[in-house]
């Protein structure tokens, strides 16, 4: 009875590694005149809900975003194929934000569709602020917000440095850790094992 009843539990994990996965990703280009500092200069997650995906974008200790033309006047830019404005939500935050799409492309980091700005932030580095950028994709994938743009860069923020340089830092090489599905996916293996073992 007992071996019989880890067959449900292995296959259920399975079934659930591939709906929540989160991958995280690095800023570490730095475009910033007179440099950004030492990175990762902060990091962007995303977790895929169900057929939402969940963005979170963090910038390390010390830096903050900010609102300047190199970046289009985007706290934080990035692509996403199949998806509209209005398939974006944010959390609520202070500044408040909102998401807008155009040809952004500030600072030679390439062509970006979509942004999310504070339009009552000051410009510059006169009103920086540090919450986490919090959004939502409905009826998207992480696929589809993760294809680089023709310069190889998924993700830019506009930041204060701690050295007081502004500019963008983006995530150009998409090494993303996959930690939590494939924690799922070693769980699932080693009931399989232990079912194995017991069976045989």
């Amino acid at each position: 009875m007992i071996k019989l009843s880890l067959v449900p539990l292995a296959i259920g994990l399975l079934a659930v590694a591939p709906s929540v996965q989160a991958i995280s990703y690095d800023f570490t280009s730095d475009h910033l005149t007179g440099g950004a500092g030492t990175p990762p200069f902060g990091t962007v997650t995303l977790l895929q809900n169900g057929s939402t995906v969940d963005v979170t974008v963090d910038l390390a200790d010390g830096y903050s975003f900010v609102k300047t033309g190199s970046v289009d006047f985007q706290a934080f830019k990035f692509n996403a194929t199949g998806v509209s404005l209005a398939d974006i939500t944010i959390d609520a935050h202070t500044p408040t934000l909102v998401a807008s799409t155009g040809a952004f492309n500030g600072n030679g980091t390439g062509e970006f569709a979509f942004g999310i700005n504070a339009p009552s932030q000051g410009d510059g580095g006169s009103d920086p602020f540090t919450d986490n950028i919090v959004f939502h994709v409905a009826d998207a994938t992480i696929a589809d917000l993760t294809a680089p743009n023709a310069l190889g860069n998924l993700f830019v923020a506009d930041v204060l440095a701690p050295n007081g340089n502004t500019g963008p830092v983006d995530v150009s090489t998409p090494v993303p850790d996959a930690g939590s599905t494939l924690a799922l996916l070693g769980l699932a293996i080693g009931s399989f094992g232990f079912l194995r073992r017991k069976l045989s």
